[in-house]
């Protein structure tokens, strides 16, 4: 009880100084939970769409799960209409529906604005059936009754302005469709973004599908008493068992809808929990940071309690408890966080167009749980050294001036295993520069990466006094005494210093990673393009991957000035070598002038007899691999039954990053075992200009694609900045999630300051007293936390550039040669950590320069 008692007392007496690390618990916790919820409603709101939206058994054709959302063909696999007559004479069956539905279409208004999700959620068009009514309810108008008449979900309508008698086009491969608005259909269930249009049975069937007499799917509804199970037997007997269907059931198909959206979901939340796992391990040296310095603080006390008979366990477990008490109240806290962290990403996705109602918000039993355990656990391992070291305290401690720690210099041990640790890390990173495959270098890259990154936190008190004082010549000793005086504050206890610096470094040597790896990939890229790239124009889906409706293509190909327009469509495929081994590779086929397009190395052979007839190339890997040499033949197999034979006539390099690894051959060979029906779009068409007619043309291919919104025309300027734009989103988004660590880590800086400024409250009132002003004062306090923070970010960007230059050696590996160091994001984030420093030093130094003098020279520690 004693224990518990003293622990209470000196961490409400403390309170103050715990804050900042109660608010690094809080944060991280926040980070952990607000992700579980997050990902949780997410899993919540899809499964509740797909089990409500599913009938009790859904009748399938065979193939239909080997089909991406978007069909090559633009046709979804289909069966015939007289499969709903065989279904409905099954026993239990109630009713049976024939539903001609599609992903592979694009609806844009009269104004050719495009009504699809921005975010990647799906365009569906299909048939009204009275299956929908298990999800949705007609809101306003009616159901369309023909080709004129289309009816749009209410989230659309709300979103795009959208009303009845507002005419809409659907565009599909069998062609356009016009039809105006007939009514609006809201959903009863959360809808997570997707654009939904539908049409009348006939003109779905015909428009959707290219057929009258056929449909996706049959929609099965029960009888009451009989159950999903029972039924689908019932079902696959009156369908005499076919082998040409799937049936599922109910939670079949929503199982299998929730696997597919289950392994996106769950890369985004192990991504977020990795980086709150670094906002962890930053806060973990704040904590250590704050009890280190209360235990110094705290020294005759403690050298008090242990003359009157406390035991080294006892103060030992009275620091612990202090650490468990700062867990709870921060984890608590952080818990609470974490909802609305939730909400406000919620919140977030709904302004982008991913709709999520707070009404699906799902708080598993586990997050509180995990959050409280995870939060109290390392606070508890944080403090667990500082409170050996208030257990090692002696009683004749009381007798001697407290507030001066007694590691003022890092032991040789620590600085003996930090060098060692941090050799054999740059030994591994120079392994990885020396790998001669990019999947043994990784193994190599991320032990290096971890013994550096170690050995730099071990040996950050060593680091501290070569970099500080360097870093004092620079800086701080041009401000004369006041200069001085800081850099010898920074210098009192290099392995506070060390650890205050390391939990900026860890976030600052990501970012720095990060952009090096960034802008090696784009400046390796645009190499690429210049060398290999002899196209003008390159036409492909604006994000999506839709392939080019024929309409769209057919378009571009009456643009005039154009020297040549190249077809380019992949076709998925086994191919099948003479070793008999079978992989599902694909094919890319492609005009003749695609050699012109994109240069290509033969290694051996002719690339252009790859486009004669019955021939093709194959790429270096696959013919190493599968003993593969020219005028071998290669077995093609589609997967609708089709198959070819084709005599390799050149094998390419695959020292490149486009296309690397195709195998091509021509179209009209492709056409030549491919039914037209069943011929994959176009997944990007590739131009060229006539001399001196590129400004004329690429306006031209522009206007011709006006009416498709989702289709965009590029010239390789266009295609280059396009490539940067999309890697720096990603980057933003990476350096947004790391901002989390990076403000813990300015938290700890903020921390060590003000409890650096409580520990020295004589010595502040005696410079006073000898004529120190307040203006010098705080200036002093200023400094020193810029030459900390500049301390931590030499550390990140010199050791976050060591890792990007080894990764940039594996890319290299993969076609990607160019190392590029982004020397203006470096120096902007090391100034950007200067002003970081002084940000942190405004509460501490306000609060120095306001001591009393007198009171703070009889300051007792």
């Amino acid at each position: 009880m004693t224990v518990w008692k003293t622990s209470m007392r000196n961490f409400f007496a403390h309170k103050g100084r715990m804050a900042l690390s109660a608010v690094a618990v809080l944060l991280s916790v926040a980070f952990v939970c607000g992700t579980l919820v997050f990902t949780d409603t997410m899993n919540t709101t899809f499964d509740k769409l797909f089990a409500v939206s599913s009938p009790d058994v859904t009748v399938s054709p065979k193939g239909a799960e080997e089909n991406d959302e978007q069909p090559d063909n633009g046709k979804p696999a289909s069966l015939p209409a007289s499969v709903v007559q065989q279904v409905e004479k099954a026993e239990g069956v109630k009713k049976a529906e024939g539903a001609a539905f599609s992903m592979a279409v694009t609806v844009v208004d009269s104004e050719n604005k495009n009504m699809g999700s921005e975010t990647g959620a799906p365009t569906i068009a299909s048939n009204w059936t009275d299956n929908d009514l298990r999800s949705m309810e007609i809101t306003s108008g009616h159901a369309p009754r023909g080709p004129t008449e289309v009816m749009v979900d209410g989230d659309t309508a709300k979103k795009h302005k959208l009303k009845i008698g507002d005419e809409l086009r659907t565009i599909a491969a069998t062609g356009d469709l016009k039809a105006k608005i007939s009514g609006i259909a809201s959903f009863t269930v959360t809808n997570p973004g997707a654009a939904v249009v539908y049409l009348d049975t006939a003109t779905a069937q015909k428009h959707l599908l290219g057929a009258p007499d056929i449909f996706t799917q049959v929609l099965v509804t029960a009888e009451s008493g009989v159950s999903d199970t029972q039924l689908k037997k019932n079902v696959a007997a009156a369908l005499d068992g076919s082998a040409a269907y799937k049936l599922q059931t109910q939670q079949e198909a929503a199982d299998a809808n929730k696997d597919s959206m289950g392994a996106f979901l769950d890369v985004m939340k192990y991504a977020m929990l990795g980086f709150a796992g670094i906002a962890f391990l930053v806060g973990i040296f704040l904590i250590v940071n704050t009890f280190s310095m209360l235990v110094a603080q705290r020294t005759r006390e403690i050298g008090l309690m242990r003359a009157i008979g406390s035991s080294r366990k006892q103060v030992n477990r009275s620091v612990l408890l202090e650490a468990v008490l700062l867990g709870i109240v921060g984890s608590v806290l952080g818990v609470a966080a974490g909802i609305g962290l939730a909400v406000g990403l919620m919140k977030l996705m709904g302004a982008v167009g991913m709709e999520l109602s707070t009404r699906d918000l799902t708080v598993a039993w586990t997050t509180p749980v995990i959050g409280l355990v995870l939060g109290v656990v390392v606070t508890v391992l944080a403090a667990y050294i500082p409170a050996r070291r208030a257990g090692k305290v002696s009683p004749m401690a009381a007798l001697r001036d407290a507030g001066t720690p007694a590691d003022g210099r890092s032991g040789w041990v620590r600085a003996g295993i930090g060098l060692v640790l941090t050799g054999a890390g740059g030994a591994a990173l120079w392994a990885t520069t020396q790998a001669d495959k990019a999947t043994e270098g990784s193994g190599f890259l991320a032990v290096g990466v971890l013994l550096t990154l170690i050995g730099f936190i071990v040996i950050g008190p060593l680091l501290a006094g070569v970099v500080v004082r360097a870093l004092s010549v620079v800086v701080l000793r041009l401000f004369g005494p006041v200069g001085r005086l800081a850099e010898r504050n920074a210098l009192r206890n290099p392995r506070r210093t060390g650890a205050t610096g390391a939990a900026l470094m860890i976030g600052l040597a990501l970012v720095a990673c990060l952009s090096v790896v960034g802008s090696s990939m784009v400046a390796s890229a645009t190499e690429e393009l210049d060398r290999s790239v002899g196209a003008d124009f390159i036409v492909q889906d604006s994000g999506a991957g839709r392939p080019i409706v024929p309409q769209a293509a057919e378009a571009l190909h009456a643009v005039s000035g154009l020297e040549h327009l190249t077809d380019y469509t992949y076709i998925k495929a086994k191919i099948t070598s003479p070793n008999g081994t079978s992989v599902d590779e694909g094919i890319t086929a492609t005009d003749p002038t695609y050699q012109q397009d994109v240069r290509r190395t033969a290694l051996s052979g002719d690339l252009a007899k790859a486009y004669g007839k019955n021939a093709m190339s194959v790429g270096e890997d696959y013919a190493e691999k599968h003993g593969v040499k020219v005028g071998d033949t290669l077995t093609i197999a589609l997967r609708t039954g089709e198959s070819a034979k084709l005599k390799v006539a050149a094998i390419t390099s695959d020292d490149t990053n486009i296309d690397r690894g195709a195998m091509y051959t021509n179209l009209t060979t492709a056409t030549s075992f491919i039914a037209a029906d069943r011929m994959p779009q176009n997944v990007a068409m590739f131009g060229k200009a006539e001399e001196g007619k590129e400004k004329e043309v690429y306006a031209a291919l522009k206007s011709a694609l006006a009416e498709y919104p989702v289709y965009k025309v590029q010239n390789q300027a266009d295609f280059k900045e396009d490539l940067k734009n999309q890697i720096g989103q990603l980057l933003n988004i990476v350096y947004g999630l790391l901002a989390l660590a990076i403000i813990v880590a300015v938290l700890g800086v903020v921390n060590t300051l003000a409890l650096s400024v409580v520990e020295r409250t004589r010595e502040i009132g005696l410079m006073r007293a000898i004529g120190l002003s307040r203006r010098q004062l705080r200036r002093m306090i200023r400094l020193e936390s810029v030459v900390i923070a500049l301390f931590g970010a030499l550390l990140g960007l010199g050791l976050g550039m060591g890792w990007g230059t080894a990764a940039q050696k594996l890319l290299a590996l993969e076609g990607l040669e160019v190392l590029e160091i982004p020397w203006p994001t470096i120096l902007t984030v090391l100034a950007c950590s200067a002003l970081v420093g002084l940000f942190a030093a405004l509460v501490p130094a306000f609060r120095a320069g306001r001591m009393n003098v007198l009171n703070a020279i009889a300051t007792d520690g």
